[in-house]
């Protein structure tokens, strides 16, 4: 009996090819549409993921302060100062630390023979470079010994290197920091920088060194990574240094806790809204091509009225006639279904990617949006598809078996 439901749908199908031919095309764009915005969705999360991941989702900074709240007996108003003991609290106290580092950083003169800029120059440890994943263009960055030795060797980033060098090679070569002599070991790959951004002109060079150029009794800040839960690293951060520093662990004004897990969070969140409006957006536009399925079923229902009330003569069954009705929407549906997931497919690689953030920043391409079609996206909006073509088919269904066979017979 299946068989023949099934061979009556497509022959009525092929009976009418250019309403169905409409129909499909209406449900094929439907749900191409449904795919390449849950496409769309997917990969605006990837590119905002991709900003953070240049620099580690795992990585917290802290800043010095001023406090805003009384703790005990200290006021409110007091100028926090982090020194090399405050490193070795965050290590004691954080649970799952992996490299930590101080920094300290100074604006100075940038020279070589032909050129002279003032760029920041960072003082950190070796450990700094897996903190904030300064990865290596050229050369090596600087490491434990020639910490410990006050080494002037420096390592500088991709645009400094153009600048100073035009491009010529600048390994082993030597600049003047602040009037001191560096010779250069590392040259950075580029990091996504926007215009005013000087992330690819900064200098690394060891902390110890940093000694020379500025006093480094008080740090700017304190970086490090980790491994397990962010809000649990950064609540043992806040309860380390505000033991040490007599201020209240409520307090954010006494340090400044720059966590990227919990900022890459709050994206995520916004991304996660996205999808959803672009979920029902696309809900909304194949329950268009759902209305344009009923409405052709129906005419179809009006057109068979005497074919329905024959069989019903013959001995055919409400629920014969319901399914038959109901198959060649499903039929229609399915049809249009895969040609229209085959369509966003096709679209999503002939698109590539969409300007997004290199728009706004250079070396920024991994942060495009690019249509990335997912499993779970096309599952999501196949179910959608079934439930349209099952309610849009259902309605006219239900007409044509409820026909009275004698009323249908005398139909005209």
């Amino acid at each position: 009996m299946f068989k023949d439901i099934l061979r009556q749908a497509w022959e009525a199908m092929l009976y009418n090819r250019r309403r169905t031919a409409i129909t499909m095309v209406g449900m094929a764009w439907g749900i191409a549409t449904v795919v390449l915005l849950l496409a769309y969705g997917n990969g605006f999360s990837r590119a905002i993921q991709a900003i953070f991941a240049q620099w580690g989702t795992q990585t917290i900074g802290v800043f010095p302060g001023t406090t805003s709240q009384q703790a005990g007996g200290d006021k409110a108003g007091v100028r926090v100062r982090f020194t090399l003991d405050d490193v070795d609290r965050i290590a004691a106290g954080v649970a799952g630390i992996g490299h930590i580092s101080p920094a300290v950083s100074k604006d100075v003169p940038v020279q070589n023979d032909l050129h002279t800029y003032t760029w920041g120059v960072n003082g950190v440890r070796p450990g700094y470079q897996d903190v904030l994943k300064l990865d290596i263009d050229q050369g090596r960055f600087f490491n434990g010994a020639e910490d410990q030795q006050r080494a002037h060797v420096c390592v500088i980033g991709s645009e400094a290197k153009t600048k100073l060098f035009s491009g010529e090679w600048a390994l082993g070569e030597s600049i003047r920091l602040n009037g001191e002599s560096f010779t250069i070991v590392g040259v950075l790959l580029p990091k996504m920088q926007e215009t005013d951004d000087d992330v690819n002109r900064q200098i690394y060079i060891p902390f110890s060194t940093m000694g020379d150029i500025k006093d480094t009794a008080y740090l700017d800040g304190i970086w490090f990574s980790y491994t397990g839960d962010n809000e649990l690293a950064e609540k043992s951060l806040r309860q380390t240094l505000a033991a040490a520093h007599h201020f209240s662990a409520s307090d954010h004004d006494a340090v400044y806790v720059a966590n990227l897990m919990t900022e890459l969070h709050q994206f995520k969140i916004l991304s996660l809204a996205l999808q959803v409006l672009l979920s029902l957006v696309g809900a909304f536009t194949l329950g268009i091509a759902g209305v344009g399925l009923m409405n052709i079923m129906l005419v179809a229902v009006q057109q068979r009225t005497r074919e329905i009330g024959v069989e019903k003569a013959l001995g055919a069954r409400r629920k014969h006639i319901l399914l038959q009705f109901l198959a060649e929407a499903m039929a229609i549906t399915a049809v249009g279904g895969v040609c229209g997931i085959a369509l966003a497919y096709l679209i999503a690689a002939m698109v590539g990617r969409i300007t997004f953030y290199s728009a706004l920043a250079q070396n920024a391409q991994a942060a495009d949006i690019q249509l990335l079609i997912s499993p779970v996206s096309v599952v999501i909006a196949t179910t959608i598809l079934a439930v349209t073509g099952l309610v849009s088919g259902m309605i006219p269904a239900i007409r044509a078996a409820n026909l009275d066979p004698i009323e249908a017979l005398r139909y005209e």
